[in-house]
């Protein structure tokens, strides 16, 4: 269900609509939750710069895609030691911008 909202909001609105971007956040995390770690990866990538061009670095919604990210990166038992590290690196900035 997840997917059809994000798809819908996707053709309703454009990539770079907020309800879009929330829509995208809300299907990573459960893609997440369901350990589909490569999807959400994926889908965080290419709709968190989007985020970031269109809401800001230290905008909330851009903020929870990147912790996403860092999380998906962390979390996958395939995970590099490069990923690790780009979690790492993310999260920092991540908690930095927050303040």
């Amino acid at each position: 269900m997840s997917r059809d909202v994000y798809s819908g909001r996707l053709k309703l609105h454009g990539d770079e609509h907020d309800s879009t971007l929330r829509a995208a956040s809300n299907y990573a995390a459960l893609l997440k939750k369901l350990n589909r770690f490569e999807e959400a990866k994926v889908l965080l990538r290419k709709t968190g710069s989007v985020a970031r061009r269109v809401l800001g670095n230290s905008d909330r919604l851009t903020l929870k895609m990147r912790w996403l990210y860092a999380n998906a990166l962390h979390e996958d038992p395939g995970a590099t030691l490069d990923d690790l590290r780009e979690a790492v690196t993310t999260l920092e900035s991540v908690t930095l911008s927050w303040k």
